[in-house]
Order: structure tokens, then C-alpha cells, then sequence
């Protein structure tokens, strides 16, 4: 019963998150149809494929933090658990795709404690190194950014130096203390770290391809042009997370971008960039997720350990082995 009330509670969850990718589509959906007749569809084209390599790259930074916390899992695993448990991001709150993915994993014999560790891990990679790069191209190329956003470069290198593997590891035992969870088994090491970072800087830049693109599509030019929008969106990205009731970070992250982007393209285009920007990311964490569901469910990993108990449900761990 138990693991069809499980299943059920995903099933409702996952219909919740395309309820609402349906409606922020829908309720912008004169201001896409104009955006997208100002771009050819080539142009679209190769800024959704840009955008759906962003996405798994950046499934394979989690899958780096996710094996060296001690639970190796095949890409495709991870693809399918990945591509469904990231619709939760649609709906209002930033915990139902860590929800379902802790759920998701647990099909794989995988700790909630590893699970929940390597996400928030993933979440501050990719915050950390979305500021880094905004603070790398932005500051030489966009006035507009270093006037309203200035503080957000400030936090860059504060975020970066906490991505080291001692202050990870005292931090992730600390917060797994306070909710009464066992600690991990395997503290996180440099090189894992370097690895996920590297994966994680690489989807910035095919996500400041995917904006390029865009750009390009509505008149803008220039050799400072790439540098400008990948740090607009890495930018407006990490404006948008900061905004936790919105879902997937919407109208923070399209006002972040629009400010950039308005000194470098024609007038009234930053915001047909930042509407198709929206539909088509929306559109590809729709394709993950189908493809996700069309894998279907693989094989339980050996050699993972079975987990304890669930994390969100605060039950504590008995004492038998697995």
C-alpha cells in the first residue's frame, strides 16, 4: 500500500508541475506567438537543442556528486530520474523536485541522505558558478548589470571558496544532524568537486549559446554579444532561484535578463529573447521528462546501499543492516 500511495503521490505530482507548465505557456501565449514569428526556426531550433545539452550536462554534474557520496548510477538512471523529478520546479516552493528525486533514487537503493546531499550540492554548484561566470563577462560588457545587480557579483566568490570539500562536509553533516539523519559514509573530495564544477561551467556555456542565438535572431550583433548573453542568463538565472515562491524562478528571471539585454539589442527585443528563452526551456524539460517516462524504469544498481528511511519523513533509521 505503501508504494502505491508513493507512486500515486508522484503520479499527481508530476500532473501538478505540467498544470503548470501549461499555464505559464498559456498565459503569455500572444507575446510567444510574436516573439517566435521575429525568429527564424532555425534559429529556435539550435537554441532548444542548446538548451536541452545544458540540461544533461548539468545531470552530470549531479551524477558526480551522486557517486561520490558513494551511490554510482548508470546515465540512463539518472536521465529518467532527472528528467521527471525537475518538472516539480514548476510548481510554487523549490522542494518538489528534490521530493521526487529523493523518491526516485530510493527505486535505485540509493541513501535519502546521499540523495538530498548531492542535490543541494548540485544547487549551490550551479548557483556558484552561475555568479561566477556573470561576474566574469557582465561586469566589462554590461553597465545596466553592474548598476542593478552588483551585490549578486559580490556573493561569486563567497559561494566558490564554499565548494570546498571541508566546508561541504561539515556543513551537509551538520544539517543532516538537526533533522536526526545518520551522517554520510563518504565525504565529498576535490576531485569529485572539480568534476561537477567543470560539468556545471560547461552547461553556463551552452546555456550562453542557447541566449546567443536567441539574440542573434532578433537583430543583435557585436564580438562582445556572446559574453553578454551567457552572463545575462547565468545572471538572470540564479535572480530567479533567489525567488522562491515563483515557479522555475518566472517573471525574476525574465525581468533580469530584459535589464541586461536592453544597452545590447534593438529596441523591444530583450523581451521577445526572455519570452522564447522561457518556451523553449519549458519545452525541453518537457521533451526530458517524456523521453524520461518513455525509458521507463531501470534496474536497482548492486552495491548501493538500500536507503535508511525516507528523509522528508523525518522516521528515524533502525538499527539492522541492510
Amino acid at each position: 500500500m505503501k508504494v502505491v500511495a508513493v507512486r500515486a503521490l508522484r503520479v499527481f505530482l508530476v500532473l501538478l508541475a505540467l498544470a503548470f507548465c501549461a499555464y505559464s505557456v498559456a498565459s503569455q501565449w500572444d507575446a510567444t506567438v510574436r516573439a517566435f514569428e521575429q525568429m527564424s526556426w532555425a534559429a529556435l531550433a539550435g537554441a532548444l537543442v542548446a538548451g536541452l545539452a545544458g540540461l544533461f550536462i548539468w545531470m552530470l554534474g549531479w551524477r558526480e556528486f551522486l557517486a561520490g557520496l558513494g551511490s554510482p548510477l548508470p546515465v540512463r538512471a539518472i536521465f529518467r530520474i532527472s528528467g521527471i523529478s525537475q518538472l516539480g520546479k514548476y510548481v510554487p516552493g523549490k522542494v518538489w523536485a528534490l521530493v521526487t528525486q529523493i523518491e526516485m533514487t530510493r527505486e535505485h537503493k540509493v541513501p535519502p541522505e546521499r540523495s538530498f546531499g548531492s542535490t543541494l550540492l548540485a544547487v549551490a554548484t550551479s548557483t556558484a558558478c552561475g555568479l561566477a561566470v556573470a561576474a566574469v563577462t557582465l561586469p566589462l560588457t554590461s553597465k545596466a548589470a553592474r548598476d542593478e545587480y552588483w551585490w549578486l557579483f559580490l556573493l561569486a566568490p563567497v559561494l566558490l571558496v564554499l565548494l570546498h570539500p571541508k566546508i561541504v562536509t561539515w556543513a551537509l553533516g551538520t544539517m543532516l544532524k538537526l533533522i536526526r539523519r545518520p551522517p554520510l559514509e563518504h565525504p565529498v573530495s576535490l576531485g569529485v568537486t572539480l568534476r561537477a564544477i567543470g560539468w556545471t561551467v560547461l552547461g553556463w556555456v551552452l546555456f550562453g549559446v542557447h541566449t546567443w542565438l536567441l539574440c542573434m535572431a532578433v537583430g543583435g550583433d557585436g564580438t562582445g554579444l556572446p559574453f553578454v548573453a551567457t552572463g545575462a542568463y547565468a545572471l538572470a538565472f540564479v535572480a530567479g532561484f533567489l525567488v522562491f515562491i515563483a515557479p522555475g524562478g518566472i517573471g525574476a528571471r525574465e525581468a533580469a535578463l530584459t535589464v541586461v539585454l536592453t544597452p545590447v539589442l534593438p529596441a523591444g527585443a530583450p523581451v521577445v529573447v526572455a519570452i522564447a528563452s522561457r518556451v523553449l526551456l519549458t519545452l525541453a524539460d518537457l521533451i526530458n521528462a517524456g523521453v524520461a517516462f518513455l525509458l521507463g524504469r531501470t534496474a536497482p544498481q548492486a552495491g548501493n546501499e538500500p536507503p535508511s528511511k525516507e528523509l522528508v519523513t523525518g522516521t528515524q533509521p533502525t538499527k539492522e543492516g541492510p
